[in-house]
């Protein structure tokens, strides 16, 4: 890898957010190219991962990570990596009298975990991929993309892991650096006693050896940057990860200035059993959450496809090509375009509605009213940008007469936010879908994710869907003051401390909470439109991505 890099190191703050995590780094992992001789491409990978080298010369490549989660959240995962082996503790032992020694068996790994360490083991990989040369020798995370995913695929026998991971690591396929993991021993990730549950318990938890641990990786991973353009922060709204993260950030805000703070705030569909009061603690958790991360953040976006942050939701969002149990932002996965087909063929075809669907708990604007948004189309690889009309043939639709798939998709967008400004970039490289990602796609997408024009007949096996073309959107507009307005009246419309008297215990003050919630109003104020005149706040966008 080589040029000029503005690296990003990236916080993962939560269980949550480490399952999203997981998966954006799956993702980004399968387009890398380890190759230093290959150009740089639409993506520059530096600015998220790492490239280092173990005591034994292997070059490792990873991502410039930290991750926070609680104890009993790692299974199968060493805290500290399988890249550099600590060794066996040879401290000597001064106790003279009799040990007894009790061992625990480790978890069992999936089918996938397995045929990874035997991957490492090279007992997949064939001999030839570890040759030695006068280069340094490269580890198993860090051969070839496309040698790692073909040997994958030919002992993959599909793996269906949706009914057994229980936690992140159950479906990681990349190696974390030694300073990546950092696990609060505070709070148990399992069971009912000592639960990270409240945004008071996060708040205070940044302190003492918590802390410390975070300024040492971060110092770690900040000084070996060229130049740090900033922060992407994922952080767990719904539970006492909130306070945690409104602190780091603020922390992040305080110790280095001038750089871009971009933070995710992530929210699950569902919360398996919980009970009336716990729903009160994940509304409170999560408006407190946007009343924090928004002021300390350069960019803040809600993303969850719940149908709302409130108690009682409409229903989580639908998309037509998809079948998730759980899986915000405006999105639509896969963009429906058919293979064969070009740009303006697909777009024309969704005339009536835009085909991305809200992924951020906001509804989806109507009135063509947007202050300003970037979208990205990415994964079009293969397919035509622009139509391919015979001379003399009269165009279909307007869009089918311009000349760049750029004017095509701005025109597009255009027709439905008339007046808003609007940015956007075309992407060609496909999001490449690698063991184990989940096979939520229906029959009727190719393996390139693209619609079919006639889907395979029952009975007949389904193509194995192995990347999508995905369009997104990120937005801000008069939408988002009512999200917050609602968002307010749900944490106003009763008194804390007879419903949730608990809440409080831990911080913050009574005085604290009612401030976050007049900030919260005001907020909700900066996004009102009430005479068809933009008024926005100038520090605080939503994303619809």
């Amino acid at each position: 890898m080589s040029g000029l890099c503005r690296e990003v190191i990236t916080l993962q703050l939560g269980h949550y957010s480490n399952f999203v995590g997981t998966h954006w780094w799956n993702l980004q992992d399968a387009s890398l190219s380890y190759d230093p001789e290959t150009p740089l491409g639409e993506i520059q990978n530096d600015v998220v991962f790492r490239e280092g080298q173990t005591l034994g010369g292997h070059v490792t490549y990873t991502p410039r990570l930290i991750a926070m989660d609680l104890k009993g959240s790692l299974r199968t995962l060493r805290q500290e990596g399988s890249l550099y082996d600590p060794g066996k503790d040879t401290s000597a032992v001064t106790w003279e009298g009799s040990l007894m020694m009790h061992k625990e068996s480790p978890p069992a790994k999936n089918s996938f975990l397995e045929d990874l360490d035997k991957l490492d083991k090279g007992e997949i990989l064939a001999e030839a991929d570890f040759s030695c040369s006068s280069q340094p020798q490269r580890s198993a995370a860090s051969l070839s993309v496309d040698t790692v995913n073909s040997r994958l695929a030919q002992v993959q026998k599909g793996y269906r892991l949706e009914g057994n991971v229980k936690v992140w690591s159950d479906f990681l396929r990349i190696h974390l650096h030694p300073r990546t993991i950092s696990v609060i021993h505070q709070y148990n990730h399992d069971g009912e006693a000592h639960r990270l549950e409240a945004f008071g318990q996060g708040e205070a938890l940044l302190q003492g050896a918590v802390l410390e641990d975070l300024e040492d990786k971060l110092h770690f991973f900040v000084e070996e940057c060229d130049y740090l353009q900033g922060f992407q922060v994922l952080c767990d709204m719904a539970d006492g990860f909130a306070g945690l993260g409104s602190k780091v950030t603020e922390m992040l805000l305080d110790s280095y200035s001038g750089r871009g703070i971009l933070t995710w705030g992530l929210a699950p569909v569902s919360h398996p059993n919980s009970t009336p009061v716990k729903d009160f603690y994940h509304l409170l958790n999560c408006t407190l959450a946007t009343a924090h991360l928004s002021s300390h953040s350069s960019f803040f976006c809600p993303l969850t496809l719940r149908g709302g942050l409130g108690r009682r939701p409409p229903s989580p969002t639908a998309f037509p090509h998809l079948n998730y149990d759980v899986v915000a932002a405006y999105g639509a996965v896969p963009f429906p375009m058919m293979h064969g087909s070009s740009l303006p063929d697909a777009l024309s075809a969704c005339t009536d509605a835009l085909p991305w669907k809200p992924l951020s708990a906001c509804s989806e604007p109507g009135d063509g009213r947007c202050y300003a948004q970037w979208a990205t189309l990415k994964g079009f690889e293969g397919q035509r940008l622009i139509s391919a009309l015979t001379p003399g043939t009269k165009p279909p639709s307007p869009l089918h007469s311009l000349h760049s798939g750029e004017d095509v998709l701005a025109s597009y967008i255009r027709s439905f936010y008339p007046t808003s400004p609007l940015a956007l970039r075309l992407v060609s490289t496909p999001s490449k879908l690698t063991p184990p990602f989940p096979q939520i796609f229906p029959r009727s997408l190719d393996d390139q994710g693209f619609l079919q024009s006639q889907p395979p007949a029952l009975g007949s096996p389904a193509s194995v869907v192995s990347s999508v073309p995905v369009l997104t959107s990120l937005q801000s507009g008069p939408v988002l003051g009512s999200w917050l307005s609602e968002l307010h009246r749900g944490a106003s419309t009763f008194d804390i401390r007879r419903v949730a008297p608990s809440f409080l215990s831990q911080g913050p003050e009574m005085a604290d909470y009612e401030e976050a919630l007049e900030q919260l109003r005001l907020l909700s104020r900066c996004y009102r439109d009430d005479s068809g005149g933009v008024m926005r706040s100038s520090s605080e966008e939503d994303d619809d991505d």
